[in-house]
């Protein structure tokens, strides 16, 4: 017993280790190790108090909710320890959509509450399982198929890297056929022994005449056999270890994520290059965000933008390697891009909205504010743009702190034997004429990518004229689309701000068949160092552009004009020969600006909390998950009670009164073997009836045996009167048993399916014409 419960827990043990690169940290073999212990003695308490299957998983799931807060889910306990409402519902409902959660999230995935009810359920329940197995069936074996099914649980639900491949198999390999070999040796050895004479000796002859070998000796050769065998296991599994790493060429490794895709529509959140001019307007004075950690030069993203199509800028995630896609993350996020680290902290003050502001490309990022644990169970991360983004929406007083990486920047010098980095972007469409035109023009004679670009931008920055369009300021209409990008660059002077002069020059650099993006971010005024805390307004809103160069990343340019290069007041005389115009599609109909989901003002935040109240649905589906629960627990409990109810009534009421007689007596050794008496198969109704008197020497069963047998077997059928009278007699006896019996056996009796696999005894009376001949069976 010692021996099967240690390998049984080595072997799942071994198995665990394979969730290692998904979840990281230690959260994963807390929760595993824990169901291991927790269900290697549900199995053997099952198997010492002969419990049945339906009050083994009752058991299971019982230790599964006291346990799985602890274990599973301790950020929602109180001091780790004891359960909440909220540890409740994650653990229930974790049953069904942490698989999905793991997959979804990017690794690591352990910090994220919830997730580590996949190590733990699965471990629990193959624990259960394994123990179970090993000790109940005759072929102690089939335990090795539940530490199985764990072992490629573990690998389905991972990563492409293996936590420890090669020993991890070996490891697993070695002690399950070490094991089966053991126990099957085992099982032999006690058939020999089992069966040898009453000689002691060595070589004392059998009562066939053959050789017996006394336990002193089998045990010495048993013992032999097995190192023999544990070493050529090992030996074996050793060589395919060294030579499989040399033999057979690395290949990929196939998981279950890989064929995921995160179930986030990014059409489902407006651009959020649409709301620039509310962003200026409304928040010119007023602080959106405070910024501790910042470095020099460092700025910040809050959008990254790759998908135009004629309307608006959009943050496209469609999957190209320059466009990425957003994942859900935990507080860790896997990060290959190398830089100098900085750690920064964010209090929102006044922006609103799901676009998250960070800088570089992230390592951690981890909520602080009063929301953490709501925030953190809804945060996405595109790691190919380096966008974070939060379904819930971030509002003031709303906290976190990112540990991210800043990549190297590089000079026009270093960049001048660069060329462009070959990067799938999302096609651009409804792109005016005049953009590629007038990006032909600006490139001149430039004949490095470099150089290229940045004529582009000079070009931009240089010849046009800002102005955000707001009180005192030159005209200019806000929008990025075709119509609004044609006018711009179409204009005797052109006058835009960071939304219109970006996309101009994202759309010439792409029209020459270069990937560029734009990106919506903030950066200060003047830099005093990481030690600072900024508040940063909607007067450090910009917009830039970013384009790959090999070995160099994204590198970025400002075509924006500087704020002081305003329009002359007076427009020059049109030329001579202008440049011929492009049709371009009618403006469309001036009507009030329509501000984006995630831009709010004080009307729409009051018409918000007016039409908030409380939220149900929280509540709803947590006692829906409890009342699944407890009908999945006691269903079958239920069922169990119907169907004894079921055959007491087929038993009652049969056709004949001699099977009615026959069916009361089989109502006693039912109940008998329930309460854990069971009679000796294929014995008489007396052989019973001596069986059951040891056990319950108060009830008259050997009267109502032999009565049973003399309306069976005797001639003619007993009267109804007869019958009732018998009954009556075994509803008395079936009492006293269970009254000579404690309480909590008379309750497992009650769910105990033990009597519906009892050998039907084959005494009962039968359709066939009954004889003359009295007796026993």
């Amino acid at each position: 017993m010692a021996i099967d419960a240690g390998v049984i827990a080595l072997l799942l043990f071994v198995s665990v280790l394979g969730f290692g690169p998904a979840f990281g940290g230690a959260g994963y073999l807390v929760a595993g190790i824990g169901g291991i212990v927790l269900g290697i003695l549900i199995g053997f308490a099952g198997w010492r108090l002969s419990l049945n299957i339906v009050i083994v998983a009752a058991v299971t799931i019982v230790v599964y909710l006291l346990f799985g807060g602890p274990l599973a889910a301790p950020g929602t306990t109180i001091l780790g320890v004891v359960p909440t409402f909220e540890t409740i519902r994650t653990i229930v409902l974790g049953i069904v959509f942490s698989w999905k959660d793991v997959l979804t999230l990017v690794t690591p995935v352990g910090e994220f509450d919830g997730t580590l009810v996949v190590p733990f359920l699965t471990s629990l329940l193959m624990a259960v399982l394994a123990t179970s197995f090993a000790l109940r069936l005759k072929n102690a074996t089939w335990a090795l198929l539940p530490a199985a099914v764990l072992f490629v649980t573990a690998i389905a639900f991972g990563t492409r890297e293996a936590a420890f491949p090669a020993l991890q198999g070996l490891v697993f390999a070695g002690l399950a056929l070490t094991w089966a070999a053991w126990r099957r040796h085992e099982r032999r050895s006690a058939a020999t022994i089992g069966t040898s004479g009453a000689g002691t000796g060595a070589g004392a002859a059998g009562l066939d005449g053959s050789t017996r070998i006394d336990p002193e000796t089998a045990k010495k050769l048993r013992t032999t056999r097995l190192a023999l065998g544990a070493g050529l296991v090992v030996t074996a599994l050793g060589l395919g270890f060294v030579t499989g790493g040399i033999l057979v060429p690395a290949a990929a490794r196939e998981v279950i994520r890989d064929q995921i895709v995160p179930p986030l529509d990014l059409h489902d959140y407006a651009s959020p290059l649409v709301g620039f001019r509310s962003y200026v307007r409304d928040f010119k004075e007023e602080s959106l965000f405070t910024v501790q950690g910042l470095p020099n030069d460092a700025r910040i993203r809050l959008a990254t933008l790759d998908d135009y199509d004629g309307i608006v800028y959009n943050v496209g995630g469609d999957g190209t390697t320059g466009s990425g896609t957003f994942t859900r993350v935990s507080s860790e996020i896997t990060n290959d891009v190398e830089g100098d680290p900085a750690s920064l902290e964010f209090t929102m003050t006044g922006l609103d909205g799901v676009w998250l502001p960070d800088t570089g490309y992230l390592d951690a990022f981890r909520f602080t504010g009063d929301r953490a644990e709501e925030l953190g169970g809804t945060l996405h991360y595109n790691a190919a743009t380096g966008v974070a983004l939060n379904t819930e929406g971030v509002t003031a007083g709303d906290e976190y702190a990112i540990d991210t990486v800043l990549p190297e920047t590089f000079n026009d010098e270093q960049l001048a034997s660069r060329g462009i980095d070959d990067i799938t972007m999302p096609r651009a469409t409804g792109v005016p004429d005049i953009v590629g035109s007038l990006a032909s023009e600006y490139l001149g004679d430039a004949e490095t990518p470099i150089e290229q670009v940045r004529n582009i931008a000079s070009n931009l920055s240089q010849n046009g004229f800002f102005s955000h369009g707001l009180e005192g300021e030159a005209v200019s209409r806000a929008g990025h689309g075709a119509e609004r990008i044609a006018s711009l660059l179409d204009a005797e002077q052109m006058i835009g701000d960071d939304e219109q002069y970006a996309v101009a020059m994202a759309l010439m650099v792409r029209s020459m068949g270069m990937p560029a993006r734009v990106v919506m971010g903030f950066y200060p005024d003047d830099y005093t160092g990481p030690e600072s805390t900024y508040e940063i307004t909607g007067d450090q809103l910009h917009a830039w552009v970013e384009v790959p160069f090999e070995g160099a990343g994204w590198v970025r340019f400002d075509p924006t004009p500087p704020e002081d290069q305003v329009p002359l007041e007076e427009a020059p005389k049109p030329k001579s020969d202008p440049k011929a115009q492009v049709l371009q599609p009618p403006p469309p109909p001036q009507e009030p600006a329509e501000l984006p989901p995630d831009i709010r003002t004080e009307d729409t935040d009051q018409e918000e909390v007016e039409e908030e109240g409380f939220d149900f649905l929280p509540v709803f589906l947590a006692a829906g998950s409890l009342l699944a629960l407890l009908i999945v627990v006691f269903t079958p409990l239920l069922v169990i009670v119907l169907l004894k109810l079921r055959r007491r009534k087929k038993r009652r009421l049969a056709a004949r009164p001699a099977d009615r007689v026959s069916g009361g007596w089989d109502e006693i050794v039912d109940r008998a073997g329930d309460l854990g008496t069971p009679v000796p198969h294929g014995a008489t109704r007396r052989d019973d009836a001596a069986a059951l008197a040891t056990a319950y020497p108060e009830a008259p069963v050997l009267a109502v045996a032999t009565r049973a047998d003399g309306s069976v077997f005797g001639p003619g059928e007993p009267t109804e009167q007869e019958v009732d009278q018998y009954w009556t007699e075994v509803d008395s006896i079936v009492d006293t048993m269970r009254r000579s019996r404690s309480a909590w056996k008379r309750f497992l009796a009650a769910w105990s399916v033990r009597s519906f696999f009892r050998r039907r005894s084959t005494s009962t009376a039968r359709s066939t014409p009954r004889t003359t001949t009295r007796g026993g069976r």
